[in-house]
């Protein structure tokens, strides 16, 4: 079955999400106020080239960069662009890098500077999220499971999660199934095994889930300009529990 990995591959998988890890650690403490979403885009782009990997987004779907900048309203997939950050701007830093073949995929929500109680507040609720639903992610549970447990939560915050956008396997793909919705009823969907790698990736909305495309082609915005934002890990289902594979 072409989702179950190996150990082997696994733990190719665990030196592409730790270098990952390492790369956006870097990116997350240059988004200051006053740098260029491009900028950072730059310095990912040199430390990919130091840790002699090779990017996981650049050219896919046509994407010309190898992070994604999704500031404020955008959620995701925001294009790097001349956008200098402001205090009180969000930002979230989607990024991968391809090890031997095998994909990583992660992101995070930062802030710049001083941030408004709402946007602090969105920040933390995303990131409990991902963790509740990491927490899901075991044999015998269901994508569903995950799916439920994230917006249950989330909703219960009073925020929405986005539906048009799940997470999703990871492999030797970038985006392989199974789709991990962020919402969903329990025990419904595929149901996780030893050995599958899936993104968990909340992305959620202050106000209603609507969402467009900008017009940089790329990103994903909220129709109602709502703030929003995206956390997201690669995450292994082992015999005793899941393993997040793009932490340090």
């Amino acid at each position: 079955m072409g989702l179950i990995k190996s150990q082997k591959q696994i733990e190719q998988m665990d030196i592409s999400g730790s270098v990952a890890c390492s790369i956006l650690k870097q990116v997350a403490e240059s988004a200051v106020a006053g740098t260029t979403t491009q900028a950072l885009n730059d310095i990912a782009a040199d430390l990919i080239e130091q840790h002699e990997v090779e990017p996981g987004f650049l050219n896919y779907g046509g994407f010309p960069a190898v992070l994604c900048t999704s500031v404020n309203e955008t959620i995701v997939h925001g294009l790097p662009s001349q956008y200098v950050l402001k205090d009180g701007d969000s930002i979230g830093l989607d990024f991968g890098v391809v090890y031997n073949g095998w994909y990583s995929d992660t992101a995070v929500t930062v802030e710049i500077g001083e941030v408004s109680h709402e946007t602090k507040r969105i920040i933390q609720v995303c990131k409990k999220a991902l963790r509740l639903g990491i927490k899901k992610a075991k044999i015998g549970s269901t994508t569903g499971d995950i799916g439920n447990t994230i917006q249950r939560f989330v909703e219960g915050e009073g925020y929405s999660v986005v539906r048009e956008l799940v997470g999703h396997g990871v492999g030797t793909q970038l985006h392989e199934e199974p789709q991990v919705p962020n919402y969903g009823a329990r025990h419904s969907g595929v149901a996780l095994k030893e050995g599958m790698v899936i993104a968990i990736e909340p992305m959620i909305v202050d106000g209603p889930a609507n969402i467009k495309l900008d017009k940089d082609g790329f990103g994903y915005v909220s129709a109602g300009k709502h703030l929003t934002a995206h956390f997201e890990h690669t995450v292994a289902i082992l015999k005793n529990g899941p393993k997040i594979l793009t932490q340090a």
